[in-house]
């Protein structure tokens, strides 16, 4: 009745699954407005279809089970599990606790979970029910969003219902295709009261009940069955209470209200225990001397539904029943449901239980739920784990161990992103006896919550101080904290005026000694410690000791998948590039994704992937940095996290693209402004001085460069000098050309690497006059040769090529611009293939066109699986790196296949694709 466009909104998700085309849809509404009504219909529709059906509930006190949501609608297909690589299997059993081993990433369950729905789909087409999403735990609606936002040519369609109004995990579905449900229109309204109410009702009752139900269908039905017949004859007035949900609530307390006792705390037993088990409840209901009978009234009323499940009518009803106890009562309950939990089948569920049957505090019930935290954490329930710890301490009698346990709570609540929450908690923790260690973890803590939140100038100093107070009592952690002190200094940026890198290098040269053997990580804080304090020339053995050991070579290194290492290496890689070491830099950038991918380590693989790409647009090979760049993009809206833009700017700077180059610049320094990011800023400005050097802008290109060497992150600064020696010589500046060139041949010195050396040739050379000019260049060119940075071997070609022309030599122009034209544009540098044109027409030779390649019809992500798929890699393999169902790489190679006019991965090997 009025819901014509929404079925058939879900019948044509529905289609498009047995299509192949996948389908996804989030139903959002108020308490009652009818999702569950509409997801039944879909279910109903999906079963004469020929869809298989599984779903899933979320309960408001089940957040604390990590992976519960989830575990409900997968548990069904579990006989499917061996179809899924290893590391999928056991990402999923320690999820689900079916075996032990290291807590899986959150997306690795993701992917583990897209390819068992996917599995189950081949079979059959299959449909996915979840109603209540909203009160899903938080590791569930992650895995289960990350699943919608991947599904592709699969036999699927995930339909999800969310409550409007909600502080739980619901923005996890933000994002997703969404239908918005609102209330019955009054003709609507009018017919499905009259259907309810068999008893005669005068028009301004009839108009009352319409007019405050507003359209909602479960408030049309509560409101009319909870008025004796003699109201609705007239006089009807409904409680002036605020809110449509809250009136229906009322309705069903109300009505529970009126039941036997028995009958009542037999309910609460019921809401008290979400799982709906029947056997748990009439155990349960033994412990209180309730019988069966006493569950008569309340299905007479309609509230509950006794079956192979234990049913309420709708979750307000449950709600109603649980709000409506005193709290005595509700202690009994839970109390009852403790006894009757298996505590070798169910640990966590009866820790939980018997918690909230405790009046005041009880060290037993506290030290079970810390080993259900342990237990949470192990599977990678993050925020179940705070979740326990949290009530642990509130359980906790005796001050000691509940400072400790409020202290790991508060640990646990900001890995899991509640980073508020672990604030209040820390009040708690240092409210009690701590010792020296204890008291200065907090302390550290609250330093690590302030990045994370303002990303303030006060982070370093707080940082510092937290290594300073650790220095004695944990040398590692110390240095670790220096570590991050100088990181936060560095991505800061100067912004604010808080401690800047030089006075934090300054104050970390007072960290502890390593207490053993020095690791990766403890060589690249020495080393850029020695860099801020000594200077570069300095800095220099000691930081390609740290990266040759981040690489796995020499006496300090580490097994190249160590925590350490990982940990670092996204610094460690980006120091590499301070070092101007182009194999160190590809080497150690490829690593980084490759761990984070292996890892399934979604939360650090799309940084990992913004560096990769950006050393790929330097090695020249812009196509592959494509790919990566839109595989970034697609995983951080998977995945919900904040858009990355890095990449795409510095690609789209090298391509010359003014207007796109132009919005990511700007949209980038303004988020790196509000948060705190300043080497972020700095890296935009490099990208805008590449653009207006390609574009022959010289004056645009000299400003911003002039603003990226003033950062901290050595990196930035080394990319932007030889773009503001460029810059300024041709924009007639000749003197701020000279000082940028005094600094990069001193750092091309230290560093004495063949990319470093060829820059800075590069840059005498167009910063000279007379005939050491053309040595320059040819010096710049036989080194650029030696190294992977065909970006910069290719531009230095053009400027050869351009000064050429300009002395009147333009047989020896011509070489040089050809080679620069043919480089440049293959690569897809367009600006800076089109100024190589342009020179080569000033010399009378007409520059060739670049030849259409058969790749050039594939886009980036299709070109991506397509490189992939000729190393000989399968779908499945393709899809576990990619994190995308093989049947989805199966569709992408069909549509690659067509565009390519071929039908064989043989085929598309020998094609050697760019």
């Amino acid at each position: 009745m009025g819901r014509r466009s929404e079925r058939e909104a879900v019948e044509k998700i529905l289609s498009l699954a047995r299509a192949r085309r996948s389908g996804t849809l989030v139903v959002r509404g108020e308490a009652g407005i009818g999702k569950t009504a509409l997801l039944e219909h879909a279910r109903d529709t999906a079963g004469l279809s020929g869809f298989r059906v599984e779903s899933s509930i979320g309960v408001e006190s089940e957040t604390e089970f990590a992976f519960a949501g989830l575990h409900q609608l997968c548990a069904p297909l579990l006989d499917r599990l061996d179809a899924l690589p290893d590391p999928q299997q056991t990402a999923l059993g320690v999820a689900f606790g079916r075996q032990g081993g290291a807590a899986p990433d959150r997306f690795l369950v993701g992917l583990a979970t897209l390819n068992l729905l996917a599995e189950v789909a081949e079979e059959g087409p299959l449909l996915c029910l979840v109603d209540d999403a909203h009160w899903l735990d938080q590791a569930s609606a992650q895995v289960l969003a990350f699943v919608a936002r991947r599904v592709g040519a699969e036999r699927l369609a995930l339909v999800f219902a969310v409550r409007d109004s909600s502080e739980s995990d619901a923005h996890s579905f933000v994002g997703l295709p969404e239908m918005r449900l609102d209330g019955l229109g009054e003709t609507d309204a009018r017919a499905l009261l009259t259907t309810a109410v068999r008893t005669p009702l005068d028009d301004d009752v009839r108009d009352r009940i319409v007019a405050e139900a507003r359209g909602n269908p479960l408030a049309l039905l509560e409101l009319s069955l909870s008025v004796r017949p003699a109201q609705l004859a007239g006089g009807f007035e409904l409680p002036d209470v605020p809110d449509v949900p809250r009136r229906v609530e009322d309705s069903f307390q109300r009505r529970s209200g009126t039941l036997p006792d028995e009958t009542q705390l037999l309910l609460l037993v019921a809401a008290a225990e979400p799982t709906g088990d029947v056997a748990l409840l009439w155990r349960a209901a033994a412990e209180l001397g309730i019988t069966r009978e006493a569950a008569a009234p309340a299905e007479t009323a309609g509230l509950l539904e006794i079956d192979t499940r234990v049913r309420f009518r709708h979750p307000l009803a449950r709600s109603a029943v649980y709000q409506a106890a005193a709290p005595p009562n509700r202690r009994r309950a839970h109390g009852a449901l403790a006894a009757g939990t298996d505590p070798q089948i169910d640990p966590d569920r009866r820790a939980w239980h018997r918690a909230r049957a405790v009046l005041g505090t009880d060290e037993e019930a506290a030290a079970e739920l810390e080993r259900s935290a342990a237990r949470a954490r192990a599977r990678g329930g993050f925020a179940a784990s705070a979740a326990f710890l949290q009530q642990a301490a509130e359980l906790t009698p005796d001050p000691v161990p509940r400072a400790r346990r409020a202290l790991e709570a508060a640990h646990a609540k900001h890995e899991a992103g509640a980073s508020e929450a672990a604030r209040e908690l820390l009040t708690v923790a240092e409210a009690g006896p701590l010792d020296a260690l204890q008291r200065a973890r907090p302390q550290l803590l609250r330093a690590q919550i302030a990045f994370h939140l303002t990303r303030g100038s006060e982070v370093p100093g707080m940082l510092l101080d937290a290594a300073k107070t650790l220095a004695p009592l944990d040398a590692a952690l110390s240095r670790e904290t220096y570590l991050h002190a100088l990181d936060a200094a560095i991505i800061l940026g100067g912004l604010g005026h808080g401690r800047g890198v030089l006075e934090v290098a300054e104050a970390a040269q007072a960290a502890p000694a390593p207490a053993g053997w020095p690791g990766p990580a403890d060589l690249l804080l020495d080393g850029l410690v020695t860099t801020f304090t000594h200077g570069y020339e300095a800095g220099v053995p000691g930081l390609r000791r740290a990266l040759e050991a981040f690489r796995g070579r020499g006496p300090h290194a580490e097994a190249v998948d160590s925590s350490d290492s990982r940990r670092w290496l996204w610094l460690a890689s980006r120091t590499a590039v301070a070092l101007f070491d182009d194999e160190l830099v590809y080497v150690l950038a490829s690593r980084n994704v490759r761990l984070a991918r292996e890892a399934g380590a979604l939360a650090t693989l799309p940084a990992a992937l913004i560096l990769l790409s950006a050393t790929l647009v330097f090695t020249g090979e812009l196509a592959h940095a494509t790919e990566l760049a839109a595989e970034e993009t697609a995983i951080t809206r998977a995945t919900g996290a904040v858009p990355l833009r890095h990449a795409r700017l510095i690609l789209a700077a090298w391509r010359g693209r003014r207007a796109e180059t132009t919005e990511l610049y700007t949209a980038s320094v303004q988020e790196a402004s509000a948060r705190g990011a300043g080497t972020e800023a700095s890296l935009a400005q490099y990208a805008l001085a590449v653009l207006h050097n390609g574009l022959g802008n010289y004056p645009a290109a000299q400003d911003a460069a002039a603003r990226a060497c003033d950062s901290d992150e050595l990196p930035h600064s080394n990319l932007a000098l030889p773009e503001l020696i460029e810059a300024a010589s041709r924009a007639g500046q000749p003197d701020r050309a000279a000082a940028a060139l005094e600094l990069l041949s001193s750092r091309a010195r230290a560093s004495g690497t063949q990319w470093a050396l060829g820059l800075a040739a590069r840059s005498r050379a167009l910063t000279s006059t007379g005939p050491a000019t053309e040595d320059h260049y040819r010096e710049a060119i036989e080194r650029l040769r030696e190294c992977r940075m065909v970006s910069h071997l290719a531009r230095t070609h053009l400027v050869y090529g351009e000064w050429l022309r300009r002395e009147g030599r333009r047989q020896a122009a011509r070489e040089q611009l050809r080679t620069a034209h043919e480089l440049l544009s293959d690569m897809g540098a367009e600006a800076f293939a089109a100024r190589g044109e342009r020179e080569l027409r000033a010399t009378g030779e007409h520059p060739r066109k670049r030849t259409a390649q058969p790749a050039d019809a594939l886009t980036a992500h299709e070109l991506h699986i397509a490189r992939l798929v000729a190393t000989g890699a399968t779908s499945r393999e393709v899809g576990a790196q990619l994190f995308l169902s093989p049947r989805t790489i199966e569709a992408h190679l069909r549509n690659i296949f067509r565009k390519l006019g071929i039908t064989s991965r043989r085929q598309l090997k020998e094609l050697n694709l760019p």
